[in-house]
């Protein structure tokens, strides 16, 4: 069966995803929006650590609907472990939201403040199989989402991935991308929300473990614009700019949000 080609528009954007990917529709879906004052601060969270082998990063693409980073997780090259998390996950790709404006592109809300982007490293659970099983599992994905907020001094860090915007301008375009280490992006207090919840794209499976850094990374109004500058369509087809590309707010349901106590 061939399922309909999702995307951020009128006619294939989130309202409809549920027609094709039922899951859209579940009572454990993400982003959500998180409010300070009704977080559960749980003295058994701890923190986390990564170890990440800048030597793991293997490319760079445009996949008409992000910019994705992907690395190897073949073995533990790259892994997360700590926080909320009961073993160690490895490092599989960096995914990037934004939106047209500065006003807008994050996906969590924290106390109704919405930020310019969304950085997500996505990691899987190597007790499973493989990656494919670990989406069937409740704990089989942990995500780490930094904020990005347009401001005066921006992260330097975020130059590395900006700087291969212009190789990869249109959908399906993809280049090598070496020698990174995503922890370099991580702001300096690692203090974190917890909750559980899904991917925010298509099927939108319920199997991530969610860690949202609390304190944003400043990016400027240039480095904004670099992403925005990307076009979701292939190079033959007319520049269509990729912006917006992320999901309104999901029901938190019945599901606490947690955070450590430090």
């Amino acid at each position: 069966m061939s399922l309909q080609p999702w995307g951020y528009l009128k006619d294939n954007g989130p309202d409809r995803w549920h027609e094709t990917y039922p899951m859209a529709k579940g009572n454990n879906q993400s982003p959500v929006a998180i409010l300070t004052k009704d977080v559960y601060k749980d003295p058994a969270l701890l923190p986390w650590f990564t170890g990440y082998d800048p030597g793991a990063a293997k490319t760079i693409m445009n996949t008409g609907k992000t910019c994705r980073v992907t690395f190897d997780d073949t073995f533990d090259r790259s892994v997360l472990r700590g926080g909320p998390l009961q073993g160690t996950y490895r490092l599989r790709q960096l995914l990037i939201h934004w939106g047209s404006t500065d006003d807008k592109g994050s996906e969590h809300v924290i106390d109704a403040t919405r930020h310019a982007g969304e950085i997500h490293l996505v990691h899987w659970y190597p007790k499973y199989s493989n990656y494919a099983d670990s989406l069937r599992k409740t704990d089989g994905v942990a995500i780490m989402a930094i904020l990005l907020k347009v401001g005066k001094d921006p992260k330097p860090e975020m130059k590395r991935i900006l700087e291969e915007m212009e190789a990869i301008k249109t959908k399906g375009k993809e280049v090598p991308f070496q020698n990174f280490d995503p922890s370099i992006l991580f702001p300096q207090n690692r203090s974190y929300f917890t909750y559980q919840g899904s991917f925010t794209t298509p099927p939108c499976d319920e199997c991530v473990t969610w860690i949202i850094l609390k304190e944003p990374i400043t990016v400027s109004v240039d480095q904004m614009e670099k992403l925005r500058s990307l076009s979701s369509n292939a190079a033959g087809d007319p520049y269509c700019a990729l912006v917006d590309n992320w999901r309104p707010l999901q029901p938190l349901n019945n599901r606490m949000v947690r955070s450590p106590c430090q």
